[in-house]
Formats: C-alpha cells, structure tokens, sequence
C-alpha cells in the first residue's frame, strides 16, 4: 500500500512519521518544491523504522506519486501568529492551482486528502480543480477538533475520551458548532451523565471548553509556531481507514450539496470512510441553536469560495 504526500513541512513531514509508527502503509513518497527538505524528512523517517514498522520512505518528484493509493496534500505557507485560517487562503489558492494538476496526472487514482489550511476552502477549490467525485476529494475538516473536544470531556468527566461521541461540525475555524445536544456516552446524554460524574455542564462550563477547542490553534502557534503533532496523527488515521475499508465515522469534510439552506458547500459532518473514500453522511441530530450556527457556518464558507469563483 503506497501513500503519497505533497508537502514536506511540518504537517507534511508529521503524517509521513505517523504513517510509519503506526505501520499503516508500506511506502510513503514525500514530494516537495524544497528537494533538500523533503530529502531530509525522509531519511530521518526512514532511520526511525528499525523501531516501528517496515515502511519504505523516501523523497522524490510527482512523477513518483503513480500508484498511490492515497495523497496528502500538505503543501502550501503556514498559519502566522494570529492569522486565522482564511486569511491563508489568497496565498494558498495559487498554490493548489498549480499542484493539483501534476497529481492527477501521476496518480489518477488516488483519494486526495486535503490537509492545508483553510482546509475546508483548499478542499472546495481542489474538488473543483481535480474532476473528481466529491467523496474522493476529502479534508481532514474537524477530525481534530472532535478529538479535542473528546480529549477535553473525557478529562472533565473522567472518562476515556474513546467512549465519548461528541462531534464538532461545520467550518474546521471560529464559526466550527460544538454539537452539545446530541452528545453521549454510552448510550446516555452527555449531560445526564456530566450529572452522574458530579460535574455538571454549567453554561460556563460549556464556554470554557467551547474557547478551548474553538481557538486551540492560535494558542499552540503562539507557543511554537505550528501545529502538526495532532493533526499529523488524525491523517494517519484517516489513511488507515482508507486502506483497510474500515467504516469508521470521522467528521471530515467534502462538497456537499445542501447544508441548512446552503447549497454547494463544503464542511464538515459526520461522514463514514471506506476504501472508496467517504460512503455515506450522517447529519447529527442539532437543537434550534446550533442548526443556526451551522447555517452560518455553511454560509461563511460558501461567500468565501463565492469570492474566489469556485461555485
């Protein structure tokens, strides 16, 4: 199983490292304009392999993406201090423009997976760009953002962040709706079992995990420039379940043709993921106010690719 990766910075080269300890495939290409870079980042994966998995990792040109299975595009300039994410998108959208051509060409038949970010925007522009159906055109989305709103409850609650299904949806940034409502453990409502632990979800409560997924990533650029380790892991984990024909239920997003009134957009919702990339939506059970936040959300997202011409 071969996995290619466009982009060998910090996200690019984390996922390259993750894929090899987690032994999800067994060749992994990093393409970069910086040859030297991805040259690197590929050596010092490959020397970490002993302690791990059999994966063969090594840096080459696009020609070298034939026969991947699955592409990561990583590729593009980072998240400044205090930038958000679709102020990123004027100097990534040329990028995309040039690169998602030279993929299709050497790897027809991969699923792309979009990490760049506006992720959801990059993911929108490269559905348009590449011809290709919508569920082989996947972002990573909020897959992150569910992960810390799970870590952040099961810390809370004291309870395996595993067992909690609570998802974030929408826009992967500000306008990202932390579905509360429908949130569970085991079978039983979130709150209700908040209760049961002795710690109930006080509305201040609520806000202060809200901030702290919401804006997790300015802090941790703040702190070291970048955010990769997290989101390098969650990749991995979306290519295992690509590659195996999981089923897994993971919020990534892709173009989806209606969303609270919006059309043509694309976020993130509950989506199962299979050897053919997403198979099948599921839209969560939202209350009054976070269907209006996701209306927003969709809305926001669409003005902006709207903006740029990709409708």
């Amino acid at each position: 199983m071969k996995v290619g990766i466009v982009g060998s910075g910090y996200v690019g080269s984390a996922t390259a490292y993750a894929v090899a300890l987690r032994g999800v495939a067994r060749e992994v290409v990093l393409v970069d304009i910086d040859k030297k870079l991805s040259r690197a980042h590929a050596e010092d994966i490959l020397h970490a392999t002993p302690f791990c998995h059999p994966v063969w990792v090594y840096a080459a040109d696009y020609d070298a993406l034939h026969g991947a299975e699955v592409v990561v595009i990583a590729a593009g300039v980072a998240q400044r201090p205090g930038e958000t994410r679709l102020q990123l998108l004027g100097r990534n959208a040329h990028i995309f423009e040039q690169i998602i051509p030279r993929i299709r060409q050497s790897a027809p038949e991969a699923i792309l997976l979009i990490a760049t970010n506006p992720v959801d925007i990059m993911t929108h522009i490269t559905f348009r760009l590449s011809g290709l159906p919508p569920e082989r055109v996947i972002g990573s989305g909020t897959i992150l953002d569910t992960a810390r709103f799970q870590a952040l409850l099961g810390e809370l609650l004291r309870t395996a962040p595993q067992s909690i299904d609570a998802y974030v949806i929408g826009e992967h940034g500000d306008s990202e709706v932390l579905v509360w409502s429908s949130a569970h453990v085991g079978g039983q409502g979130l709150f209700s079992y908040a209760e049961m632990r002795g710690t109930p979800l006080t509305d201040d409560l609520r806000k202060t995990i809200d901030d702290k997924v919401r804006y997790a990533a300015y802090t941790i650029i703040e702190g070291k420039g970048a955010t990769y380790y997290g989101i390098g892991a969650g990749l991995a984990r979306l290519i295992h379940a690509i590659l195996t024909d999981e089923k897994g239920l993971f919020t990534v997003s892709i173009f989806t043709p209606h969303v609270e009134g919006v059309s043509d957009v694309t976020l993130s919702l509950p989506r199962i993921l299979g050897r053919g990339g997403v198979e099948t939506t599921l839209y969560p059970s939202l209350d009054e106010g976070e269907r209006a936040a996701l209306h927003r959300s969709a809305a926001l997202l669409k003005e902006v690719s709207l903006s740029l011409g990709y409708t």
